[in-house]
């Protein structure tokens, strides 16, 4: 006979080892999803039912919310039955399907993250090209190419190797990868504080740039969460700190990127004024309109100039 034996269950590490706190952790954490579901959900619906938001931008926003909606959702049900029925197992499979899917999120997130800022470049240095690069099939492609090598990154690191050749350039690639896409955020970013600069009124320039500092602050938060999540130094490794920064990165971007986005944004803002009062946002006025504004509408806005 053989002796061997496979592995069934794993056991996830606590976030309380008393009662009370289980359960307090377990109503912080539902608040925090509750939270995260309804303003996602929100975006969502005043996105994809007010034709006034067909744009790019907005089409991206409402897969970021998608995006946020899945990675919040893949950890953290999980993490409040635990702390609500007081156990800590979680099957092979279920352990599998969770790095999975919030591997496939996260990544596609990024990837996102990265299209936005092209987006931005885009609408801010060249208004009279943006109908052009960014009409309604380019919108999709990019949108499901972010998805599409979410998925196969996760795929890829989940696939099972003995090669430490493969692995190792699967990392490699990686790393390649992530700081490729980080480095053209960043470059975008400085083309674009360029470009405002050289608008010669202070009110172009900050019509302009308004639509900027929510994909800054959402790509800043998801960036210095996750660097510090895997460049941490070895030394400062607990169990304890593991947590916190397991929150970081899985529970606190999906529950915060909405109220970066509706904070400053007044289109937005006015969608879901119209959800909230009429409970609907189609308007039959607006059901000739293309799915994107046309040129002059969409380039005066971002150049300061409508």
């Amino acid at each position: 006979m053989s002796n061997a034996s496979s592995i069934t269950h794993f056991l996830l590490l606590a976030f309380a080892e008393s009662r009370e706190m289980q359960l307090l952790h377990f109503w912080l954490f539902l608040g925090i999803y509750l939270a995260a579901l309804l303003s996602n959900g929100l975006i969502i619906t005043a996105i994809a039912c007010d034709h006034r938001l067909h744009t790019p931008m907005y089409i991206f926003l409402l897969n970021l919310s998608l995006l946020d909606l899945g990675c919040i959702s893949t950890t953290l049900p999980k993490s409040m039955a635990n702390s609500l029925w007081d156990t800590r197992d979680i099957s092979y499979a279920g352990c599998t399907a969770q790095v999975f899917w919030f591997l496939a999120f996260v990544s596609s997130e990024y990837y996102l993250l990265t299209i936005m800022a092209y987006d931005r470049y885009v609408a801010i240095c060249k208004p009279l090209h943006y109908v052009s690069l960014m009409d309604s099939r380019a919108c999709f492609k990019m949108t499901a190419a972010a998805w599409g090598c979410g998925f196969l990154n996760a795929i890829l690191k989940l696939s099972c190797s003995d090669s430490y050749v493969r692995k190792a350039g699967f990392t490699v690639v990686s790393l390649c990868v992530a700081c490729g896409c980080f480095l053209f955020i960043v470059l975008s970013y400085v083309q674009i504080f360029r470009a405002v600069l050289r608008i010669p009124s202070e009110q172009g320039r900050h019509k302009a740039f308004s639509t900027c500092p929510p994909h800054l602050a959402v790509v800043s938060l998801f960036a210095s969460s996750a660097m510090f999540a895997y460049l941490k130094p070895p030394s400062v490794f607990s169990p304890a700190l593991n947590l916190v920064v397991a929150v970081l990165y899985a529970v606190l971007p999906p529950a915060v990127n909405p109220l970066i986005y509706s904070m400053r944004n007044q289109d937005l803002k006015e969608a879901l004024r119209r959800l909230f009062l009429s409970g609907k946002l189609y308007y039959p006025e607006l059901s000739e309109l293309s799915l994107f504004h046309p040129l002059p509408q969409e380039c005066h806005r971002y150049i300061g100039i409508g």
